[in-house]
């Protein structure tokens, strides 16, 4: 059995520092352990953790560890094959061997407990069944440092009774932001052809060329692109719905402006987001939403967006700042509100509907998503080092 502690110093060792997950009693010690070290964000579910690790990961500055049930594999599977492989962004992972066989558990395990190295298999990550002798996982950890240093993510999976026992210091959170609003009344919406283009809101964020700005998938990130190509802009090709979490995770772990680009579809896929977004987010955090209420780029399906109050969901959810501009130079004012606030405090939250339907004749990006990567970390890297950071 390993020393939880021992064995979470040799982690910080290699640069694994931060922890994103969703609790298992299997892996309790060692997220009682980071939670201890104040090291520890709680997901709502294990995709975002998987993309909150992620952006941790794209920071550069460590590499993002993720503790997750092998149940929650399937909740993680959108961002590890399109996210993870495609971006070639690299996070290290436990999973605990929940309905091993031999072993007594409850009857949902059955299945994953025979299929998850198998899944990883499929999905091309390198993975290993942890050793619960100290000296031999500390081969294992370096071993997947090695992997991670050539832009492969690598997974852990974890018996029964592995780590020894952590007691919990505190049940209490440590709040990051007081949960105080300011929202902006909204008038009345207006009509389709009064709502401004998604391109035309599009033109005003790039702009922002000291702010790392990232697009959710589909039409958004490919107008963003045709707009122009920079070098502190990410699109994000599948992984619907993940990337706030993205976006939190880099935040974390930099002092730039983050912006968050998404759409009413992708937010409402993944919307225990806000709550994490909320509360862990700093001052440097925006999340955006261009709500056209539908799924654009599968053929114009509507969404549920107009059943939903997205900004007053946003509120109840914590963001500090929301905001609800009236037309574009109103979002314009909101951004460079943002962008130019010396000592903003957490999350920024600004919502603006727009009309339905895109470009005409949209291209893709020519530039492939782990060359997007590699650029925007050289992007954050030298802008760190002007600004002396």
């Amino acid at each position: 059995m390993l020393d939880t502690q021992e064995f979470g110093k040799i982690l910080k060792q290699y640069d694994f520092k931060t922890f994103a997950g969703v609790p298992c009693s299997f892996l309790a010690p060692l997220i009682n352990h980071a939670l201890n070290e104040k090291s520890f964000i709680m997901a709502n579910n294990e995709g975002d953790a998987i993309a909150i690790a992620s952006g941790i990961s794209l920071s550069q500055n460590e590499i993002g560890v993720v503790l997750m049930q092998n149940s929650g594999l399937s909740n993680a599977l959108s961002p590890l094959t399109s996210l993870n492989y495609t971006f070639e962004l690299p996070i290290l992972g436990f999973v605990s061997l929940r309905g091993e066989a031999g072993i007594a558990d409850e009857p949902q395990h059955e299945l994953l407990g025979t299929i998850t190295d198998k899944i990883l298999e499929v999905c091309k990550i390198d993975y290993d069944f942890l050793s619960p002798d100290i000296s031999e996982a500390s081969k294992q950890i370096l071993s997947a440092r090695n992997a991670i240093a050539n832009n492969k993510s690598f997974i852990f999976i974890v018996r029964k009774n592995t780590f020894k026992p952590v007691e919990l210091q505190t049940q209490s959170p440590i709040p990051a932001n007081p949960h105080l609003c300011v929202l902006k009344t909204p008038k009345t919406q207006n009509p389709e052809k009064e709502k401004p283009k998604r391109i035309e809101a599009l033109h005003i964020i790039h702009q922002y060329k000291e702010a790392i700005i990232l697009a959710t998938t589909g039409k958004t990130g490919r107008e963003l692109y045709e707009i122009t190509d920079s070098p502190n802009q990410l699109y994000m090709v599948g992984s619907m719905g993940c990337i706030s979490p993205l976006a939190l995770g880099l935040s974390l772990k930099i002092t730039q402006k983050v912006i968050a680009i998404d759409g009413d579809g992708a937010l409402l896929m993944r919307m225990g987001n806000l709550t994490t977004n909320a509360f862990y987010a700093k001052g440097n955090f925006c999340h955006i939403c261009l709500d056209n209420q539908s799924h654009d780029s599968t053929g114009g399906q509507f969404s549920l967006s107009p059943y939903s109050d997205i900004p007053q969901i946003a509120l109840s959810c914590g963001y500090k700042n929301v905001f609800t501009p009236e037309n574009l130079e109103d979002f314009k004012n909101t951004l460079d509100h943002f962008i130019y606030s010396q000592n903003p405090e957490g999350a920024t939250f600004i919502y603006l509907p727009i009309q339905k339907g895109s470009k005409e004749n949209l291209s893709r990006p020519k530039i492939k998503p782990k060359e997007v990567k590699q650029r925007l970390q050289h992007f954050i890297k030298n802008s760190k080092d002007k600004n002396g950071i």
